[in-house]
């Protein structure tokens, strides 16, 4: 079994093109989904896919880019909605300073909040960061040393020194499609040299479809190309890489539950 840990089921269409994107995953062995949200207003929908597909969980967050769009949302506001059943993270969060669709200072206002959001209930805090590494590692950094805090670098493809820091305090990395690219020697290297117990897959869908499935629209289930570069990239069998993952997933994100072990 594979574990698609970020997607955006919410940006596909709704209805039979969603259902049926779900029910393709399965066939390709996906047991778990987790739906991330980015903007706190739409929410509702991201949590209804959860509630709908017991294969799918989710989180709640507002991403870097909608930072200043968005409403003001306390940590405790985030900790409240994150005490839905189907909930099991908190974010994506993070710093984006490549686009930079929301003032920088806000970023990072709206990133600590989410961080305390983490810290409050025990759910894994899920990053997005993009040419900010040197920021980024710092505000970790400074948000671990206030109290525990877990969490997962999504979609990595920056540099090594974030990986390790992230590493170090007992953040997760997470490889999508990326990793699959031509001109992603740069990454591979970093992936071939990161522990495997902390090592999560990823799709990032609708977005990054992995080769040989480029230029279409991705989906979760693509992400068994993804876990087959991996896995060669760690010298292991695609089955080792796929338990490992799945292992890591449900270690960090605690509160979601593989379908064996549900009532």
């Amino acid at each position: 079994m594979l574990v698609d840990s970020h997607c955006h089921l919410d940006y596909l269409p709704a209805g039979a093109a969603r259902a049926e994107a779900i029910a393709r995953a399965r066939r390709a062995g996906v047991g778990a989904m987790l739906t991330i949200g980015t903007k706190i207003s739409e929410f509702p929908a991201v949590r209804a896919i959860a509630e709908e597909n017991p294969e799918v969980w989710c989180s709640v967050g507002i991403h870097p880019h909608e930072a200043a769009a968005e409403p003001d949302t306390s940590a405790e506001q985030l900790a409240s909605l994150a005490g839905h059943p189907r909930v099991v993270g908190i974010g994506e969060t993070g710093l984006d300073f490549y686009y930079e669709h929301s003032p920088r200072d806000r970023q990072v206002e709206v990133f600590r909040a989410h961080a305390a959001a983490a810290r409050a209930t025990g759910l894994p805090l899920i990053v997005h960061t993009r040419d900010a590494d040197p920021e980024t590692a710092a505000l970790l950094v400074t948000e671990a040393a206030k109290g525990p805090l877990t969490g997962v670098i999504h979609c990595f493809s920056t540099g090594r020194e974030l990986a390790e820091k992230a590493v170090e305090i007992g953040f997760y990395i997470s490889l999508s499609g990326i990793v699959t690219f031509k001109n992603a020697e740069p990454l591979r290297a970093i992936a071939r040299d990161l522990p495997l117990d902390r090592v999560l897959v990823e799709t990032d869908a609708p977005y990054l479809a992995p080769v040989p499935m480029r230029g279409k629209q991705n989906e979760p289930a693509f992400i068994v190309h993804t876990a087959a570069e991996v896995a060669k990239l760690k010298g292991i069998s695609v089955k080792e890489l796929s338990d490992i993952t799945t292992a890591n997933f449900y270690r960090l994100f605690r509160k979601a539950m593989p379908a064996a072990a549900r009532p």
